[in-house]
């Protein structure tokens, strides 16, 4: 408990009404409880101020807003409810990011098994680390659901307070652009932020790509040191007005940190990883070019905090495949492979499938869709990506959410036409994947893209159970 002038000490406000005492800070009016502040979020879909009603049955006890509500209650008013929650959650839980080294991963793609790779690196230092991202957050070995890549202010700051309360040196952390946008990660500074790439991805919610870029820009301001792939058409303008200590990696441009005598097969990836004067061969067990690239990018972290490069060298070639990111399925006697990749934008259908094409020693048959209520402009791009690249497809549904599947598979079937490739439309996603596993033949790879590691599809605004892993193990008679 703590008194609510208290709570607002953080932020610029003005404290209408009593000084009392309170309990937790709530963003969601559902799970308020008695005693509870109630901040009023102005968000895309919905603006909070509209449930503080809701939240005072439910017991809340005072209100932070942006305009004073005819409650009374107790009320912090505040320029922006957004800024001001993540002010207040980091001095409610004592600051616990200033006590942690905290390294930031921000990009389109490869956010989530860069995170991985870093995590791998740090524990061969020796160190205890937190994860927070996709898949889920970590505390050592402590495994916590989450719900997006990443959490509103309140829930990351009690996370980081768990993470020092047991012991945790290092968080790593994805930073998606809707955080930075949100201001979720405000007042953090990151000792690292590592940037990956930037191609076209969530233009639904930033309209336009310099809106997104400018929001993944956003990371920087708040870095101690920056990590940059240098081999992206938009690092120049991602860096332009920010000075800090950088490192640079990649294959095609002059860098910091290169990769030469690049090996990719079915069974990872090798390459001379090339820092300062020093060469070291590295072996990871995640195939495709873009493994490289993480990988540099984790090195890049990894060297400007000072970790050595043997520690750089073990963890990369210890760790395990990252779940739904390029993930090779059990397929008891048959002789096919199915792979299972979270691949849901161009550029990483594009590179997941270039990847395969490389090893692949019969057919290539991709089974696909494309998210509803999201980025409507790359349905049909990434469905000429697709035929390109495959030999057959399997266009199915994904996440259609409050749209109509059929439209979404629509456009995307503009772009297969272009492509020339032989496809099938199958709705139902369990029956698309039924019909590719009847159909493949000896050598033939199946490529269960866009899912990766969710275990649910979302249809008219419910989750329903749907692994992807748990359905071809059943098809298959291996459960």
């Amino acid at each position: 408990m703590m008194m609510l002038s208290k709570l607002a000490e953080p932020t610029a406000h003005r404290l209408i009404g009593a000084d009392i005492e309170i309990g937790e800070l709530q963003y969601n009016s559902r799970k308020v409880q008695s005693g509870d502040v109630f901040c009023c979020i102005v968000g895309t879909f919905a603006d909070g101020h509209a449930y503080a009603g809701q939240a005072i049955q439910s017991g809340a006890a005072a209100l932070v807003v942006e305009r004073e509500l005819p409650f009374d209650v107790p009320q912090i008013l505040v320029e922006n409810t957004r800024v001001a929650m993540a002010e207040m959650a980091a001095g409610l839980y004592g600051y616990p990011s200033r006590e942690l080294t905290i390294i930031g991963v921000t990009g389109t793609n490869g956010k989530t098994s860069t995170t991985y790779m870093l995590k791998a690196i740090a524990e061969r230092m020796g160190k205890k680390v937190g994860l927070i991202g996709t898949i889920r957050n970590m505390i050592g070995d402590i495994i916590i659901d989450t719900e997006r890549t990443t959490p509103e202010s309140v829930d990351l700051q009690r996370i980081f307070r768990q993470m020092r309360d047991e012991n945790v040196d290092v968080a790593i952390m994805e930073v998606s652009s809707h955080s930075l946008e949100q201001k979720r990660v405000h007042g953090i500074e990151f000792d690292v932020g590592l940037f990956t790439n930037l191609t076209q991805d969530h233009l639904d919610y930033h309209k336009t790509f310099a809106n997104y870029l400018a929001a993944k820009k956003q990371l920087f301001y708040q870095s101690k040191r920056a990590v940059i792939n240098i081999d992206d058409s938009h690092a120049a303008d991602l860096m332009q007005g920010i000075e800090l200590p950088t490192m640079t990696f990649g294959v095609r441009e002059p860098a910091d940190i290169t990769a030469t005598e690049i090996d990719i097969t079915t069974r990872g990836v090798q390459f001379d990883l090339n820092y300062k004067n020093i060469t070291s061969r590295m072996h990871i067990p995640i195939p495709g070019l873009f493994s490289v690239f993480n990988a540099m990018g984790a090195a890049g972290v990894a060297l400007s905090l000072g970790w050595t490069l043997d520690s750089i060298k073990g963890g990369l070639e210890n760790m395990m495949s990252v779940s739904g990111r390029l993930e090779p399925l059990p397929t008891g006697k048959n002789e096919f492979t199915v792979l299972l990749d979270y691949a849901h934008t161009p550029d990483a259908l594009e590179n997941v499938l270039k990847t395969i094409r490389g090893f692949a020693g019969g057919r290539v048959i991709t089974l696909f869709g494309c998210g509803g209520d999201r980025d409507r402009a790359k349905r049909p791009i990434m469905g000429e990506i697709a035929g390109r690249f495959s030999d057959f497809l399997v266009v199915t549904s994904d996440n259609p959410r409050s749209e109509e599947p059929l439209s979404i598979i629509d456009a995307i079937e503009e772009g297969v036409k272009k492509s020339g490739c032989e496809y099938i439309v199958i709705e139902n996603r369990r029956d698309a994947i039924r019909y590719a596993l009847e159909c493949a033949r000896k050598n033939d790879i199946i490529l269960l893209a866009g899912k990766g590691h969710e275990n649910y599809q979302e249809i008219n605004g419910d989750k329903h159970r749907f692994d992807e892993k748990e359905i071809v193990a059943e098809l298959l008679g291996l459960s």
